[in-house]
């Protein structure tokens, strides 16, 4: 599947289009994170300067926390509660997610982080930039250990317009085996469907045939010689809607009777209460 279609899903279950961010919008992330934090904390040390008084060893050692506080904690703590998000990345309108779309949890954040020591303080972002600026999805070494990258979701549409099946496919949608789609595919559809006004003709075209190309693989038969893939790839995600909803009905309604009878008294017996 092309890579112009990645989605991921939010927090709140919504599936949004993606893109990997660019080396230069990370470093500008990582700069505005790592400097807040660095602010936060030569604050927090002004405010209680005379309670902090070290000596060279106490000095050392609050100096390995502060920077591990810096580099792991702070950074994994925020994005787990944030589900990929921090004051950088919200400024520049990223979010981390897992490499099939989904958000991260407290494993990923922290595998993430856990090198970052090394790749990012000791080689001052040499080791990170490096990294990023070879892999296709801009992923440091931390990212590529722990499955994520850095999407791009600014500025996204978020709100499909309802499908409806094309008149002149009806007749076939009614009678075609149409077996159920991988919820992958069927995402990909659905948004495709929903942003071909926003597609250059290549590249909706090109997108268009690849999708019905996965799409007929669950359908016989094949729609008419001569459709449009877009009108295909609407009639059958209309029809699959339509069906499941028709079966869901028909369970409810099988459901209701089957408790009507249940609470029915056996015939021939008097309900006390009359």
């Amino acid at each position: 599947m092309s890579e112009q279609l990645d989605v991921i899903m939010t927090g709140e279950a919504v599936a949004i289009e993606a893109r990997p961010a660019s080396v230069m919008t990370r470093a500008v992330s990582t700069l505005i994170d790592f400097g807040f934090y660095v602010l936060v904390l030569l604050l927090l040390a002004a405010i209680f300067s005379d309670q902090l008084r070290f000596n060279e060893a106490q000095a050392g050692t609050f100096a390995v926390l502060t920077i591990s506080f810096i580099i792991l904690v702070i950074p994994t703590t925020i994005e787990t509660a944030t589900r990929g998000r921090s004051l950088g990345k919200f400024v520049m309108g990223t979010r981390v997610v897992r490499d099939d779309g989904g958000p991260i949890s407290f494993r990923h954040a922290l595998t993430r982080w856990a090198s970052a020591y090394i790749e990012i303080a000791l080689s001052f972002g040499t080791i990170a930039l490096t990294a990023a600026s070879l892999n296709k999805r801009s992923k440091r070494l931390g990212d590529m250990m722990a499955g994520t990258y850095v999407a791009r979701i600014g500025g996204t549409e978020e709100v499909d317009l309802p499908i409806v099946c094309p008149p002149e496919l009806e007749a076939w949608a009614a009678n075609a085996d149409m077996r159920a789609l991988p919820d992958r595919v069927s995402l990909y559809a659905r948004k495709y469907l929903a942003r071909t006004g926003s597609l250059t003709p290549a590249t909706r075209q090109e997108l268009g045939l690849q999708l019905a190309a996965e799409v007929e693989q669950f359908v016989a038969p094949r729609p008419p010689a001569g459709t449009h893939p877009e009108r295909f790839l609407a009639a059958v995600l209309a029809t699959r809607r339509d069906r499941e909803y028709a079966v869901a009905l028909d369970q409810l309604a099988s459901d209701d009777a089957e408790l009507a009878a249940l609470a029915a008294l056996p015939h021939g017996v008097q309900d006390a209460r009359n």
